[in-house]
């Protein structure tokens, strides 16, 4: 497994808690939410989120790698993890 960059490690350890985890049904209304934070419509498709002190930040489409965050907070560093669980789910799929 590669190391993080210095960068990405440092935004990650200001957060109290993390959490990547595929969405689920009860995810809906807080996707919404999102959704409408960010002025788009949800990716298509399955969805992995970030959650950061339990609220939902950021969601990727595992389908089409399109990406829905929270423009109010800094982000970078959720979708930088949901990008590399998304592409270790490719691997374990192929």
């Amino acid at each position: 497994m590669s190391r993080l960059p210095a960068s990405l490690a440092r935004e990650i350890g200001a957060r109290d808690s993390i959490r990547i985890r595929a969405s689920h049904a009860d995810d809906a209304d807080r996707l919404e939410r999102l959704a409408g934070l960010a002025g788009t419509e949800l990716p298509e498709g399955e969805l992995i989120v970030a959650e950061s002190d339990d609220e939902l930040i950021a969601a990727l489409s595992l389908g089409t790698g399109r990406v829905v965050s929270d423009p109010f907070r800094v982000t970078s560093d959720l979708v930088a993890l949901l990008r590399v669980r998304a592409a270790q789910l490719e691997r374990l799929a192929a």
